[in-house]
């Protein structure tokens, strides 16, 4: 039952994305995010109130998700593809490819500027182009592996009869969100967003370490990339990022594309000259914005595929 649940939810992320006036979950799980922001950050604890933020959010969003499991197959499964975000991380960057296609780099500055938290006003096109690579690559493992592969492990479970495939995958959403929201390490969220930047830490060992080693390096096959360099490059250079995981993606995706990401980028006024990850075997290209979107898209089928079969064996 999971696996046609799972290949309907798959199509349906493929068809439709996300829908600008779709009423996704992940908005309602940052309202209630902003909203116990608003009733603990007060409090003089930040990492105490910052850790009961997020349990409170993880066990909310696990509680609601198993009651709709246990009322709706059609809503679970709708949900299910809600977790999934392929076709929408390819639709935005392939809308700054057709801003840089018609050689508009401001306009493309203002749209890169939603996506990424870097400052994008002094940026030329292999920056924007380098940005847009860097969003998908680590992107492939929060917004792809990592889902499919919590709905997949919570598919093996179930209490009073109710899988926990969709509970597993939102719950995981969530901590993505926390982090994206909390987990920043400026002066207003390094101690409140502390447990939520260590929850998504631990939640995402198992995906990055698949995505990097494995599914990124068979896409890199599928879609005729250099897939020996992919696992050659994220071998040697996974380590090379402030997070114990984002590199795991990125490196992949740059050594399959020959590309070097990393570097000096601005945030928030000041520059930092980031490690490097990746060989510099070409320049950047609008071109490679395409190339990205391939990998993408041949990794959420690789990483579909082998869930998928498991699953009916």
């Amino acid at each position: 039952m999971f696996s046609l649940k799972f290949l309907i939810a798959y199509i349906l992320d493929l068809i439709f994305g996300d829908p600008e006036k779709f009423p996704h979950p992940v908005r309602f799980i940052g309202k209630l995010i902003s909203f116990l922001e608003k009733k603990l950050y007060k409090y003089n604890n930040k990492i105490v109130f910052g850790g009961v933020t997020t349990v409170i959010t993880i066990v909310v969003t696990f509680i609601i998700s198993y009651l709709i499991v246990s009322k709706s197959i059609l809503l679970e499964v709708i949900l299910l593809y809600t977790t999934l975000a392929v076709k929408c991380l390819a639709d935005e960057g392939m809308r700054v490819y057709y801003i840089l296609k018609k050689g508009d780099l401001k306009e493309a500055k203002e749209k890169l500027a939603y996506l990424v938290s870097r400052d994008t006003e002094t940026m030329e096109e292999r920056d924007i182009v380098r940005s847009v690579l860097e969003t998908i690559s680590e992107n492939s493992i929060d917004g792809v592996i990592a889902p499919m592969f919590y709905a997949f492990v919570g598919s093996y479970f179930n209490f009073k009869g109710v899988s926990l495939a969709l509970p597993f995958a939102m719950t995981y959403k969530s901590i993505n969100t926390l982090d994206s929201m909390l987990g920043y390490k400026n002066e207003k969220y390094l101690k409140f967003g502390r447990v939520s930047a260590k929850v998504d830490d631990l939640a995402n060992i198992i995906p990055a370490r698949l995505g990097g080693m494995l599914l990124i390096p068979l896409a890199s096959i599928l879609a005729g990339y250099d897939y020996k360099n992919s696992f050659k490059i994220c071998l040697r250079d996974r380590k090379n990022h402030a997070s114990p995981n984002s590199a795991h993606g990125e490196s992949a995706f740059a050594g399959a594309l020959g590309v070097q990401f990393g570097g000096k980028t601005k945030y928030f006024g000041v520059w930092y000259d980031k490690p490097t990850i990746g060989d510099k075997l070409k320049e950047f290209t609008i071109s490679d914005i395409l190339k990205a979107k391939k990998l993408l898209y041949s990794t959420s089928f690789i990483t579909f595929l082998i869930f998928f079969t498991i699953s009916l064996i």
